[in-house]
């Protein structure tokens, strides 16, 4: 990924439950801001591999598909295979155990739009979907 935003958190969890519910993608509605809606379209051993997301945030709303490659409990990275109004969203989570039932989560995001937008400004938006996402992703493994 070229330019990207990325920030980390501690998880009262353990990695498998945190993985979990990043594999959850039919969840993310209920945790991760502007995601309305997520359609799995392919799965394998019981993770997604490609997935539909609905999107309203802000001024930006967009219906758009990502792939997924797992490694097991530790990573999960992704990028954009279409959109309407993105030009790319890869990313990627991160896990490591810092002690047992504690992981720290790393989150790496890059987002470019086909919409013209100051880096800075698009670099923020990065912050608030990376910041926004971690928090909810905490809330709902510690729940």
């Amino acid at each position: 990924m070229a330019d990207q935003t990325e920030s980390s958190i501690a998880i009262q969890a353990d990695a498998r439950r945190v993985m979990d519910v990043i594999a959850d993608l039919p969840a993310y509605p209920q945790w991760s801001e502007g995601i309305t809606s997520v359609t799995v379209l392919t799965s394998s051993g019981g993770r997604p591999i490609t997935a539909r997301f609905e999107l309203a945030s802000g001024p930006i709303r967009d219906t758009y598909e990502l792939q997924y490659t797992w490694d097991g409990d530790l990573a999960v990275h992704w990028r954009l295979l279409s959109a309407d109004v993105l030009r790319a969203m890869d990313g990627s989570y991160e896990l490591t155990v810092v002690e047992p039932g504690v992981t720290e989560v790393r989150y790496r995001l890059a987002v470019d739009v086909k919409i013209p937008m100051i880096g800075m400004i698009k670099r923020k938006a990065e912050k608030v979907i990376v910041d926004s996402a971690l928090k909810g992703l905490k809330a709902r493994a510690e729940a």
